[in-house]
């Protein structure tokens, strides 16, 4: 009998073992509720559900995200407060739209113009030339917030903007009513605009009732989602605004202390990993739909005029020179954007053949 019960005893605390373990049907599986900043029908979002089903393969099911559109807890542009204050475990969004409470947000992002530098050049300065340590510090010594956060999305080279009407010069432009946001809405007001800032999710709704005459989103495939070609047909690219735009994924501070050394290591990974792979994906769905736009909706996708582009650049200019002499954290993070970009942009001007030699010589311009 004893050695009947001894058995069974065993039996029992092996099976118990078996379904503590990871995957198994009642291992204990703990979900972070975290909302982003968008629309759920955008590939945007799409970005938030790759880095959630990562997190839950990776963990082997025992860490999982609840990926939510924006507005489902809180509005679009309160994620990161909810996040802070834990009414959220985190949130999937962009520091540009922060710049009302530090202008120094908007450079984690990238930046307008990034002193020259690509997408993998600000990755490279995030990750290699100290700015992930700028950005950390930023959030919890700065805005004084109970978060943790990493670059999780490209999202640029931006589009300049939908038109109703073309437009050759700034003076074209004085007048208009667009929505634009953060930083570049502070530079498009001084040069004219009427600026308004909007999430995504009410951009059309505007247009549709005559509130603003133009917009920026991101282009491309998001644009389309949104339905910019059903309101205007004049479509203008590039952007200088967000020629590099990085966004990011917060987590509450406590809930990060919390979480075991091998689970912050899945959530950095996932996050690593959802920004290159959904990287290729959107450049092709941008392509897809910049077809789609012109031969089915008729949309004229046009060059930005240079010189507005120039004076875009010039405003920033003097907006980070204004800045830095009156923020010492805005000052230090430009400083060491500008340190990193004068050592590998003129090597990459040197080594990297320009895009258009060789898309001209393979895919000549249509006249």
């Amino acid at each position: 009998m004893r050695k009947a019960i001894t058995t069974i005893s065993f039996a029992a605390a092996a099976l118990g073992l078996v379904l503590a373990l990871p995957g198994t049907a009642s291992a204990q599986t703990r979900v972070l509720k975290m909302q982003s900043s968008w629309p759920a029908s955008l590939t945007l979002q799409d970005n938030f559900r790759y880095f959630a089903e990562r997190v839950e393969k990776l963990s082997g099911g025992s860490l999982k995200v609840e990926a939510m559109p924006a507005g489902q807890v809180v509005p679009a542009f309160e994620v990161l407060d909810a996040t802070s204050k834990k009414v959220l475990d985190g949130a999937h969004t962009w520091a540009g739209y922060w710049t009302g409470k530090n202008k120094a947000s908007i450079l984690f992002t990238g930046g307008p113009g990034t002193f020259g530098m690509d997408m993998i050049d600000a990755m490279g300065w995030l990750h290699n030339g100290g700015g992930l340590e700028l950005y950390q510090e930023f959030y919890r010594d700065h805005l004084k917030l109970n978060v943790v956060v990493f670059p999780i999305m490209p999202a640029g080279p931006q589009a300049f903007g939908w038109f109703s009407k073309p437009i050759q010069t700034l003076a074209d432009m004085k007048g208009m009513k667009c929505r634009q946001t953060g930083i570049a809405g502070e530079i498009w007001q001084a040069l004219g605009f009427t600026v308004v800032n909007l999430p995504g999710g009410e951009i059309i709704p505007a247009a549709q009732r005559g509130v603003i005459d133009c917009a920026e989103w991101v282009g491309g495939i998001e644009d389309m989602k949104l339905g910019f070609h059903n309101v205007w047909k004049y479509h203008y690219s590039p952007g200088v605004h967000e020629s590099v735009t990085i966004a990011e994924v917060l987590i509450n501070g406590d809930v990060w202390k919390s979480l075991k050394p091998h689970e912050q290591e899945i959530i950095k990974s996932a996050a690593n990993e959802a920004f290159l792979i959904w990287w290729t994906r959107w450049q092709k769905q941008n392509a897809d739909a910049l077809v789609e736009l012109q031969e089915k909706h008729g949309v004229q996708v046009l060059q930005t005029p240079p010189e507005i582009l120039r004076e875009f650049l010039k405003g920033w200019d003097k907006l980070v020179a204004d800045e830095s002499a009156k923020n010492p954290f805005f000052k230090k993070v430009a400083e060491s954007q500008k340190a990193y970009a004068a050592v590998v942009v003129p090597m990459k001007r040197a080594y990297f053949p320009p895009y258009s030699f060789l898309a001209n010589y393979y895919f000549p311009p249509k006249k």
